[in-house]
């Protein structure tokens, strides 16, 4: 069928359409680009970024470009438009694959190949986070195609030339030297391995990194400009060669790899490691875009593992290859039991997912998987790990199994994302920054407090306005003494002091989270209280007039708050 792989990109985004639409922000690293890029649009700043005053040098400014640009349009972060920045880059790099492999692998081993790398654990997650790794990956594949069609004369070898450049430092300018290096080592070991050198020059010559130099002598220029030599100290130094030697955050062992790869690549790391892995010990004869995919594999493991600074998500560029490289030895190798083994295992965990679901959902910290959409989800998880152990039975090809695998797990995305407007009080804090709005309204303030709130400062990309993190001791010190304190109910449980300063006080259960009302009132008459007399209520504002405060409005599009179950 001709249109199977539009079908399949189509099946895809609309698996992961909920998620896109109903998902809040999470705290770690989503809502810090956010509140990054409003900095930047408030202070004017294209090439120098700023977090909570102090200076951003992490990241190079394509992707906060693109961030930036959404708040713009929309006049608001919205969560469709920022996962799409992702989303859009994972197809890309399918296309690209696709494209690549298309005289190489069988149509239908291509198909499960695409439907493998997109149900991959670490690949899917980055396809909808807020983040820049998938751009970068996109650009990084597309920098080695370019290299490959160079490499094999296909079409005008200049503009080859030239698009190998351009990804290449697009990828750099994306996220880091990690981009630029992924392509560019690449390309020079497997042109040592082919023995010949000769084309070096050709490929990673004065041409790419005249591109590449210029193009980053301008940026450079720009940050100079713009942030000083500080800054630029900062990014080319500080953010660079002392991560790679010396981490300051992420350092982990030289083996890091070797153990997040089976889990990045879940559920199909035991197949894929298993097929590459035989290829090599068999001494099978590998055609020349195999060898490719595994000098691109090789050189970044062993060049990632170097550098002082790792995480799992480093190693997303390698991804593709690991999937395609397998989907290609696959066809030359004989149907073997081991390979039907490492199909069962997940598929035998897909099983166990409703009756693990039903059972958990005692658990008062796992009680959200009692709600129906989470159910129905699991159902089809189970559903499909049956089908595929049926298929594996009856001795149908490996291919239906893992089919039927990817499609249960994307179908049951589909339905468990109708569950997030439910359960976003416990991935972030969209549904209680609005209510503390709202609160602040009422009460005339503009004063936002967290007591033993995970990374709270990012919350002024909700709130419009800085939010100050408290002890126990400033808030007994009355140095709360008017507006609204966010903090963490479960917390509340080992501090018998702050039960007391709550005692009688206006509070409003959002989740996981409490919301204080602090009045001038509250802090001059307030008396010590017995420990524990502390009582959560709902009671509703007096009534206080509103003030009108421009800087109080929500400045992100989030679902609308309901009940956890």
């Amino acid at each position: 069928m001709k249109h199977r792989f539009p079908l399949l990109l189509a099946g895809c985004l609309l698996a992961l359409l909920p998620v896109m639409l109903l998902r809040d922000f999470t705290p770690s690293n989503e809502l810090r680009y956010l509140s990054i890029a409003d900095e930047a649009l408030r202070e004017g700043h294209l090439f120098t970024f700023t977090f909570q005053g102090e200076p951003y040098a992490d990241k190079p400014p394509l992707y906060l470009w693109l961030v930036m640009l959404g708040r713009l349009l929309f006049g608001q972060h919205q969560m469709l438009y920022l996962a799409l920045l992702a989303l859009l880059p994972a197809m890309v790099i399918l296309a690209t694959m696709e494209r690549w492999l298309r005289t190489v692998v069988e149509r239908r081993n291509r198909m499960t190949a695409a439907l493998m790398l997109m149900t991959s654990g670490l690949f899917l997650g980055l396809a909808v986070c807020v983040r820049m790794d998938m751009l970068m990956c996109m650009f990084i594949t597309l920098a080695l195609y370019s290299f490959w069609q160079l490499y094999t004369g296909t079409g005008s070898e200049r503009l080859h030339r030239t698009l190998f450049a351009l990804f290449t430092w697009l990828a750099l300018f994306t996220k880091g030297p990690v981009g630029l290096l992924v392509p560019l080592l690449s390309a020079t070991l497997f042109l040592l391995v082919e023995r010949k050198p000769r084309l070096i020059a050709r490929c990673c010559g004065w041409y790419t990194w005249g591109i590449i130099a210029g193009c980053s002598a301008l940026w450079f220029l720009a940050v100079w400009l713009e942030g000083g030599s500080e800054y630029l100290n900062n990014l080319l130094f500080h953010q660079t060669i002392d991560r790679a030697v010396d981490a300051f955050h992420h350092k982990e062992p030289f083996w890091y790899y070797l153990v997040s790869y089976w889990y990045s690549l879940a559920p199909w790391s035991l197949l894929i490691a298993g097929i590459i892995l035989t290829a090599l010990v068999r001494r099978m004869r590998m055609t020349v875009l195999e060898r490719l995919f595994l000098t691109v594999i090789v050189s970044t493991l062993v060049m990632l593992s170097l550098f002082s600074s790792k995480l799992a998500v480093y190693l997303a560029p390698t991804f593709p290859f690991f999937v395609y490289l397998a989907a290609s030895l696959a066809q030359r190798m004989p149907p073997a039991r081991w390979m039907k083994a490492t199909v069962a295992l997940p598929a035998l965990i897909w099983c166990a997912a409703l009756p693990a679901a039903v059972v958990l959902r005692q658990n008062a910290d796992l009680a959200f998987l009692g709600n129906g959409w989470c159910l129905a989800a699991t159902a089809l998880l189970t559903a499909a790990g049956i089908a595929a152990l049926t298929l594996l039975w009856r001795e149908q090809t490996l291919r239906h199994a893992i089919n039927t695998l990817a499609a249960g797990l994307l179908a049951a995305l589909f339905v468990g994302g109708m569950a997030l407007p439910r359960l976003n009080t416990l991935l972030g804090y969209g549904t209680m920054c609005r209510q503390a709005v709202e609160l602040a309204r009422t009460n005339g303030t503009t004063a936002y407090y967290s007591w033993e709130v995970r990374r709270p400062e990012s919350m002024d990309a909700y709130l419009g306005a800085p939010v100050r993190a408290v002890t126990t001791d400033e808030v007994l010190a009355g140095e709360v003494t008017e507006g609204i304190l966010m903090l963490a109910a479960r917390k509340l449980e080992q501090d018998d002091a702050m039960q007391r300063f709550l005692a009688g006080k206006r509070l409003h259960p959002v989740g996981e989270y409490l919301l204080v009302e602090i009045t001038p009132a509250d802090t001059d008459t307030a008396e010590p209280a017995e420990a524990g007399s502390a009582e959560p209520t709902d009671t509703a504002p007096t009534g206080t007039d509103a003030a009108e405060t421009a800087d109080t409005a929500v400045r992100i599009a989030t679902p609308a708050p309901t009940d956890r179950q």
